[in-house]
């Protein structure tokens, strides 16, 4: 059992990991950004920790002294128009946090840092393993790629373990992201939609699959200073995710084609390998992609 800090406990991960490590007989403290985003994060305690305010964080810590931390905080959405924002607060936010956990003595044994599978970018295609080299394609894939080498500036001050997560969702997520939108229209019935390029495929898993590989890898000392995909090892594209909605909720949808929702330097096709997670927390077992959809649709 350890105390563990949730950074960004009120976003749409941080509720799942905070169960999953307490159904683990962890201690769970988040993190929020102002006081008034407790009353939204339900049972779990929390202290006020902006990413930006490195003596707030010092703060935070020395009040909660964790001995495990799972970084979730961050920019999570690729199409932020705000580029530096998403620098500020990705990049510069992680320093922010493990800095103030090595000047403040926190008693840690292990950090997690959620990084992306967007790293990869668009020179690799097929399976992606970890021994690839990453070639980010947006500002928020640099981002991340750029908190990974952060990390190797660190490791010899601080135990942290990579986790590059796939796409992933489930209940709660916000209707900017393509499948929680989907999900939205199908329940109020409402068959048209605008969409990007429904021809790309992703590995998609769900949140709860994530937080729970999440935990078991902040359990493990063999992870300490390796960078792991957490995904289902398989692509789909966004027009099978159509159509699965379609036939879970008995709907047609209309889809609209929309030019603006089209990213530059689309990736056509992200599915990553489990191969060194499961060498390291044993067999994953990823819902099937019909069974988190039906979830959502009956949340």
């Amino acid at each position: 059992m350890a105390r563990v800090l949730v950074t960004g406990i009120g976003g749409f991960t941080g509720p799942y990991m905070a169960r999953a490590l307490a159904e683990r007989g962890h201690e769970v403290v988040g993190t929020v950004h102002r006081v008034s985003d407790a009353a939204a994060v339900g049972d779990w305690p929390t202290v006020v920790a902006d990413l930006g305010d490195p003596a707030q964080l010092r703060e935070a810590i020395a009040r909660v002294r964790p001995e495990q931390v799972i970084h979730l905080a961050g920019i999570s959405f690729v199409a932020t128009g705000d580029a530096r924002l998403i620098y500020e607060v990705n990049l510069v936010g992680t320093v922010n946090l493990l800095e103030a956990l090595v000047t403040t003595g926190a008693p840690v044994d292990r950090v997690l840092l959620a990084s992306s599978g967007n790293v990869y970018g668009l020179a690799n295609t097929g399976e992606l393993h970890e021994d690839l080299v990453p070639v980010p394609a947006n500002h928020y894939g640099v981002s991340k790629l750029a908190t990974e080498q952060v990390t190797r500036v660190m490791a010899h001050q601080l135990p942290i373990i990579v986790a590059r997560p796939f796409n992933y969702f489930g209940v709660g997520q916000n209707r900017n992201f393509v499948i929680p939108k989907l999900v939205d229209h199908a329940r109020k019935r409402r068959p048209r939609v605008s969409l990007g390029n429904i021809e790309v495929a992703r590995d998609f898993s769900d949140v709860r699959f994530v937080a729970d590989c999440y935990a078991r890898l902040l359990e493990s000392k063999a992870a300490v200073g390796g960078v792991f995909n957490v995904c289902s090892g398989r692509s789909h594209t966004l027009r099978h995710v159509i159509a699965l909605i379609e036939e879970l909720a008995g709907i047609h949808f209309e889809i609209e084609v929309d030019p603006a929702l089209i990213r530059q330097n689309e990736i056509a096709e992200l599915f990553g390998s489990c191969a060194r997670l499961e060498s390291v927390i044993g067999p994953v077992n990823p819902p099937a992609l019909r069974d988190t959809l039906r979830w959502m649709l009956e949340s």
